[in-house]
């Protein structure tokens, strides 16, 4: 039987409806595998009552990724298991879930890989990768020393981010010894002015969640 055209415009806006939602799932798989997030966390039942952000700006400013669009960078600083890392994952994944490109690393691995690909002179193709992310989040900034190769690949990485794209760094090292992770004060003099020019410093307080976490088991 043939339907009515009613029938056949609803049959084409489901299909259209379908294909879309189609795409939209695949294209939030593949930003997924992109970010490579080690776990995914969200913003759900997150405790901010230990998290101090600086003055007139609050945990909805940072949910509302209105930082991704200014390319505004943060760097998250407090002790070891503090949630510096959940925090960063959760803003990363609302990103995702924005639709917008993000790259998550552990610092040294990041090194590791520059270094692999000067080596392999692949520098250029890994640098241009980097630059499609709208945001760039370097976990456990601090925890291995770098040599100077990797300290000087580092900075140009993050050094080209400025004014370009977000990155949130998490670190438990304050900023008069970053010239010690880089061997070079002024390397690392350069670096916190370019980061912090539009970026801001969040503090975490409080004892350890994983401690918490381990003695509630």
């Amino acid at each position: 039987l043939a339907r009515s055209p009613a029938a056949q415009v609803r049959s084409a806006a489901e299909l259209i409806e379908h294909e879309m939602g189609v795409r939209e799932r695949s294209k939030r798989a593949r930003l997924y595998r992109k970010a490579a997030f080690p776990q995914v966390k969200s913003f759900d039942d997150y405790d901010f009552s230990q998290v101090a952000f600086p003055d007139g700006y609050g945990p909805d400013d940072l949910m509302s990724l209105a930082f991704v669009d200014a390319a505004q960078d943060f760097v998250f600083h407090g002790q070891t298991g503090r949630g510096k890392t959940h925090l960063a994952i959760a803003v990363g994944n609302a990103c995702v879930q924005a639709g917008r490109t993000v790259r998550f690393f552990t610092t040294a691995q990041l090194v590791l890989m520059l270094v692999k690909a000067n080596r392999d002179h692949a520098l250029e193709a890994m640098f241009k990768d980097l630059a499609r992310a709208e945001l760039l989040v370097l976990d456990e900034f601090g925890y291995v020393p770098l040599d100077i190769e990797g300290a000087r690949l580092l900075f140009q990485v993050m050094s080209d981010c400025y004014e370009k794209r977000s990155v949130i760094v998490t670190t438990n090292i304050e900023f008069s010894k970053w010239g010690v992770v880089f061997g070079d004060d002024k390397l690392a003099s350069a670096l916190i002015d370019r980061i912090m020019h539009h970026g801001r410093l969040v503090e975490f307080g409080g004892s350890s969640k994983r401690m918490e976490n381990a003695l509630m088991l």
